[in-house]
């Protein structure tokens, strides 16, 4: 069983930056894909960056592209994912999630976190 906690959401200007973090308890979580989905008020849940338990594969939504960074500190069991030149649309409840199996599926994320929100405003 992992546990999964977010942080660092909250309401910044349009063009700022915010870090999240999302730090695991319970089992390791080296041996897990991560990632991060968000989901926009009305809106589907979608993937915004995922990276593979072994740090080689990293995505990135093309939406997010160029602006966020995911990263991930086994030692500390926490990822982090930086959020800069906000935007509006970039408004959501960001979750993260851990997994194994295919990083871009969905389905494959096992453990979820409660959801941290992020407001951009113009």
């Amino acid at each position: 069983q992992v546990q999964l906690v977010e942080s660092g959401g909250g309401l910044v200007q349009a063009g700022g930056s915010l870090r999240l973090s999302c730090a695991a308890s319970g089992r390791t979580f080296s041996g897990y894909n991560m990632g991060w989905f968000r989901q926009p008020p009305g809106k589907e849940r979608e993937l915004v960056a995922a990276l593979s338990w072994s740090g080689g594969y990293t995505y990135y939504a093309d939406s997010v592209k160029g602006r966020f960074t995911l990263s991930r500190d086994n030692a500390k069991n926490t990822v982090y994912l930086q959020m800069n030149s906000l935007k509006p649309e970039d408004t959501a409840v960001y979750l993260c999630a851990a997994g194994r199996g295919a990083a871009l599926l969905h389905s494959t994320y096992t453990y979820w976190g409660q959801g941290t929100q992020v407001t951009v405003s113009s």
